[in-house]
């Protein structure tokens, strides 16, 4: 894989004679500077491709494959820096439509969708035909073509059986009929990182010991279904949290630009580093999750009494707020944000960055003063939902924040 640091360098050689069909472009997102609408409007038609029906995890490593499209594009017009491949900057050519252009073909070749050809060709079609549209188009098609041939054979499409090993203490098993969630991402070549252990956590805290015992029973008293201890803002949170989390980081990144009233080239390049750093966290959290095989809560509850810990009570009748079907260390959540969070930090070069996030789940909307605040709301709002120890947010925590730290340091 070649250094992110030195992206690899394309020629757009002639023109392609194209010309798009349809009534209408597509509208921007609400007060959006006028230039860095293509990218906020395809960064948000993208996400709303890639979620439809996919896991959180799976569907955050294809949105850091379209924004590197994305970005290598508007790299490509002369602005800002390429995130892998370096194209001959081509200034006269349409930034919507080489926006649109680029992201069409990676949307269309990884994620067949009802409805995206219509929804490109109406775009297009509120472009000004012209010079400046074909080059476009070109430029788009030319990056689209580089990232999907790099990113062929890298194992997001393969179907990855999951053969349960001899259960015991500790050994996680299905929590649904289904399964495993985005077990496919322990086949997945990374985007940026040298392989998906690079950052592997040390693993989750053993059964016999204190701290084991302490973090089971938090959890036994706050994440529990009918829980008498939990607060009514917990519940809340617990349930704001609980929408699909790239199509609820996605949201608030666009927003984000928005607000900070982000140019073209600024707004892709944030937005690629985030998906990026989000993706691996990810891709990395569920290879350490595989590995460790790490039973959720709800089993360690119930079987209490076969962990060989005298400081931990089995409840057979315990159940969790709410429910996931992969293993429970590192949290996947904990990971997610810290990568999304750390790349931002990295971006703006301060912690201390307003965040606005909403849920589709609680239709509330919630303003954090820094991103060290959204970290520790989530964290706290997967304990009390049942689903993870509090070691496990730590150290998932710790390595998307590893993933996103080591990413930027190479842009």
């Amino acid at each position: 894989m070649r250094s992110l640091s030195r992206p690899a360098t394309l020629l757009i050689v002639g023109a392609l004679a194209l010309t798009g069909a349809g009534l209408s472009p597509m509208p921007s997102v609400a007060s959006a500077s006028a230039s860095a609408s293509p990218v906020l409007d395809w960064s948000r038609i993208a996400t709303q491709t890639i979620v439809a029906g996919r896991p959180p995890a799976s569907s955050e490593v294809l949105l850091g494959i379209v924004h590197i499209a994305i970005a290598d594009t508007v790299a490509g017009l002369g602005q800002g820096q390429p995130f892998r491949f370096a194209v001959r900057p081509d200034r006269k050519a349409s930034a919507a439509a080489a926006v649109a252009t680029a992201t069409y073909d990676v949307l269309r070749a990884r994620v067949p969708a009802s409805g995206l050809d219509g929804t490109y060709a109406d775009y297009l079609a509120g472009v000004p035909d012209g010079g400046a549209k074909t080059r476009g188009i070109t430029l788009g098609r030319t990056v689209a073509a580089a990232v999907l041939a790099w990113r062929a054979g890298d194992g997001l499409d393969n179907t990855v059986p999951y053969k349960q090993p001899p259960l015991g203490p500790g050994v996680w098993e299905p929590t649904a009929p289904t399964p495993p969630v985005d077990i496919v991402l322990t086949q997945v070549r990374p985007l940026a990182l040298r392989y998906r252990a690079q950052f592997r956590p040390g693993g989750p805290d053993p059964l016999t010991g204190k701290r084991y015992a302490r973090d089971v029973a938090e959890v036994a008293s706050l994440g529990r279904k009918d829980s008498t201890t939990r607060t009514a803002k917990q519940s809340e949170s617990a349930m704001f949290w609980s929408e699909q989390t790239a199509q609820q980081w996605s949201r608030a990144l666009l927003q984000l630009a928005t607000d900070r009233h982000l140019s073209l080239g600024a707004a892709a390049q944030m937005l690629a580093l985030v998906h990026v750093s989000a993706g691996d966290s990810v891709i990395a959290c569920w290879d350490a999750k595989f590995h460790y095989l790490s039973w959720r809560p709800v089993h360690a509850i119930q079987r209490a009494d076969t962990d060989g810990n005298p400081r931990t009570q089995a409840d057979p009748t315990w159940q969790s707020l709410l429910n996931v079907n992969h293993p429970e260390y590192p949290s996947g959540h904990a990971c997610f944000t810290a990568g999304a969070a750390g790349a931002l930090r990295a971006f703006f070069h301060t912690s201390n960055l307003r965040v606005v996030m909403s849920s589709v789940v609680t239709n509330t909307t919630r303003v954090y003063p820094d991103l060290s605040a959204v970290r520790s709301d989530v964290r706290e709002a997967r304990i009390v939902s049942g689903l993870h120890f509090r070691h496990s947010m730590n150290d998932g925590d710790i390595l998307g924040t590893q993933v996103a730290r080591w990413i930027a340091a190479r842009h």
